[in-house]
């Protein structure tokens, strides 16, 4: 006899934090909480029990999908071998292939801190984390390929990311990827 295993359904906390992972991505942070709590088919109440509020909710959402983020950023270093100068123009291949979805909005962080006024919203602390892991994996690339200032390559190349993320975001049927990988090239050869 076979038996046959069935996931459990996720609770409201988890529901909370995808409705709010995809609205927010495609919407904005600035979604609505009825928009939220109908996507996740969870009462108002599931929200403050969970989250605090919908601050909490964006702080936790940007935590779990800087979490993501930073994993794919090693799985693309790690797929592209020892070279560390390979391993680092990966990721701005990696980044190509991410502005070439459909579903394609922009870096989830820099439209996160533009659109969160309060410079106390717990999303910046995140947001500010994150990039400092990924300039700490880029700084580290740089250090092993032997750059004479790692930190500063890596802020460059930090910088090249965003931008190209950004302007992938703003400039459709743009390609921006392939001139910030070029740029990138500049920064390794220093």
């Amino acid at each position: 006899m076979t038996t046959t295993r069935t996931r459990p359904t996720p609770g409201p906390r988890e529901r909370l934090l995808e409705a709010a992972q995809q609205l927010t991505y495609s919407q904005g942070v600035g979604v609505g909480v009825d928009a939220l709590l109908k996507a996740a088919n969870v009462a108002r109440r599931s929200l403050y029990e969970h989250f605090g509020g919908k601050d909490g909710l964006i702080a936790e959402v940007l935590r779990r999908s800087a979490e993501a983020d930073e994993a794919a950023y090693v799985r693309t270093m790690a797929a592209a071998g020892e070279d560390p100068r390979a391993r680092l123009l990966a990721v701005f291949d990696g980044i190509g292939e991410v502005m070439a979805r459909e579903d394609f909005r922009g870096c989830r962080y820099l439209a996160a801190d533009l659109a969160l006024a309060d410079p106390e919203h717990p999303g910046h602390a995140v947001t500010r984390e994150y990039r400092a892991r990924v300039t700490g994996l880029l700084e580290r690339e740089l250090a092993a390929l032997g750059h004479p200032r790692p930190g500063a390559g890596a802020d460059q190349l930090l910088l090249l990311i965003d931008g190209a993320l950004a302007a992938g975001a703003t400039r459709p049927g743009t390609d921006p990827a392939p001139a910030a990988r070029r740029l990138a090239e500049l920064v390794l050869a220093e």
